[in-house]
C-alpha cells in the first residue's frame, strides 16, 4: 500500500514528521536508486528500496487485515491455554503476531477483525473512540417494552452505568424473539448481562456489524482480507476522532 514518503521515514525513526521533510529536500533520500526531493512523493515501503544517506531503510512488516465470522465455541484470545480452539487457529498460514479487535465471548458468533497492526488495534479498542457495533440477539422470552426502554437509556452494570444504546425488534414468532442492538461499548458479556438484568435469557448472539464492516457473504468459520478502501475507512475513523 502506497504511503507518503515523509510518513514512511518518520515511522521508521529517521526524524519527526517535520524533520524528515528537511532530509528529503536535502537530497539524502533515494527510492529505487533515484533521489527524491518531493515531500509529497508516495511510495510502497514493502516493494521499493529506500535509502537515507546510502543506508537502506528497514522494510516495514507487511500488515494483514482480516475479517472473520467467528463460530460458537471458539475463543477470541490466544492467551487461554485451556481453549480447544482460538481464532488464531484460522490464521496459522500467516507468520506474524496477530491481534483481535473487539473480542467476543466463547458462545457469541460473528464479526471480529484480526490484524498485526498494533496501532490500529489499540485505537479501535480504546473506549474513547466509541466505535459502533451491531448485534442480533435471539431471546427466549419477549421482554416488556418498558424494560427495553430502560436498557436503551442505560443501566448499572459492573458498577458503571451503560451508555445509551438502541434496541429494535426484528421478529417475534413463538419462542423466538430477535432484536437488533446497536452499542459502542464493549464491557464483558455486556449484551447478555443487560438482558439478564431484565429477566430475559439470550439464546443466541451474533455480531453482524463493526463500524462500516459487516459479515454478509461469510459463513461461520470463513474469513476474508479487508479491501484497501475498508482499511482506509477504519483508519480515517480513528484519525478523524483523534483530531477533534
Amino acid at each position: 500500500m502506497e504511503k507518503r514518503l515523509q510518513s514512511v521515514l518518520s515511522h521508521a525513526g529517521i526524524a519527526s514528521r517535520r524533520g524528515v521533510i528537511s532530509v528529503i529536500e536535502a537530497g539524502k533520500v533515494k527510492v529505487d536508486g533515484k533521489v527524491i526531493k518531493e515531500k509529497g512523493f508516495r511510495v510502497d515501503p514493502e516493494i521499493s528500496q529506500i535509502t537515507v544517506d546510502g543506508t537502506p531503510l528497514r522494510k516495514e512488516e507487511k500488515k494483514y487485515y482480516f475479517l472473520l465470522n467467528k463460530p460458537k465455541g471458539v475463543v477470541s484470545t490466544s492467551s487461554d491455554k485451556h481453549a480447544k480452539r482460538t481464532i488464531l487457529d484460522y490464521f496459522k498460514h500467516v507468520n506474524v503476531r496477530l491481534y483481535s479487535i473487539g473480542r467476543l465471548d466463547k458462545e457469541t458468533t460473528g464479526l471480529i477483525i484480526i490484524t498485526n497492526d498494533g496501532d490500529l488495534t489499540h485505537k479501535l479498542s480504546h473506549p474513547s473512540f466509541e466505535i459502533s457495533k451491531e448485534y442480533l440477539a435471539t431471546l427466549k422470552d419477549e421482554p416488556l417494552e418498558e424494560d427495553l426502554e430502560r436498557l436503551e437509556k442505560g443501566i448499572k452494570l459492573y458498577d458503571k452505568v451503560t451508555s445509551p444504546c438502541r434496541i429494535r425488534p426484528l421478529k417475534s414468532s413463538g419462542k423466538k424473539n430477535i432484536y437488533r442492538i446497536k452499542i459502542h461499548e464493549g464491557m464483558k458479556r455486556q449484551i447478555r448481562e443487560m438482558f439478564k438484568s431484565i429477566g430475559a435469557e439470550v439464546l443466541e448472539l451474533i455480531r453482524v456489524k463493526y463500524a462500516s464492516l459487516d459479515i454478509r457473504g461469510l459463513s461461520e468459520g470463513e474469513f476474508r482480507e479487508l479491501s484497501e478502501s475498508e482499511i482506509k475507512k477504519l483508519k480515517n475513523l480513528v484519525d478523524n476522532e483523534s483530531g477533534r
